[in-house]
């Protein structure tokens, strides 16, 4: 049983380890991500080890297996919590709503506006680039004032400009 509740424990380090140095590896910062490679490796050692050279039974294989599941979930809602990075909304609309890029604006959002010709009329595109952790923020403005506008969204990698000039 010991060796149960020890892989148990092990996975759910291990998997959130992995969910953060592939995080940190796609936002190109090496450095924290060897760390949490580092670390990722031992307990992925201790932890594989334990399944391989114990008593191979099929209930410390599932163990093992449901663990790693249970873990990619802790993972992710730890990198949901962190919020690392930025990210760039586009939300298309029909009409320029001025009271909702006004609110945008009084919230702090920095909001760029293109006019665009769309098949049956005007589009107004707006541009907005935030931190990841001012989402949830953002969502609740445009459900209030645009709950009916196109929105798209990505993850910028690269700034040519000081990126805190541009954020809220």
């Amino acid at each position: 049983m010991k060796t149960i509740i020890f892989i148990i424990i092990l996975q759910l380090l291990y998997v959130p380890l992995l969910t953060m140095r592939t995080i940190f590896m796609v936002k190109n910062n090496s450095f924290i991500a060897s760390a949490f490679g580092f670390f990722e490796a031992v307990v992925y050692i201790f932890g594989l080890s334990l399944v391989i050279s114990g008593n191979q039974t099929f209930l410390t294989m599932f163990i093992y297996a449901l663990s790693f599941g249970v873990g990619i979930y802790i993972g992710n809602l730890i990198e949901k919590k962190l919020a690392i990075g930025h990210i760039t909304y586009n939300i298309s609309l029909k009409h320029k709503n001025q009271q909702f890029i006004d609110k945008l604006r009084e919230q702090g959002f920095r909001v760029t506006i293109f006019e665009g010709i769309g098949k049956e009329c005007k589009r107004y595109k707006l541009e907005i680039l935030i931190d990841r952790h001012l989402e949830d923020e953002l969502w609740k403005l445009v459900k209030t004032y645009e709950p009916d506008s196109f929105i798209t969204s990505y993850e910028p990698r690269k700034f040519k400009r000081r990126h805190s000039q541009l954020l809220k």
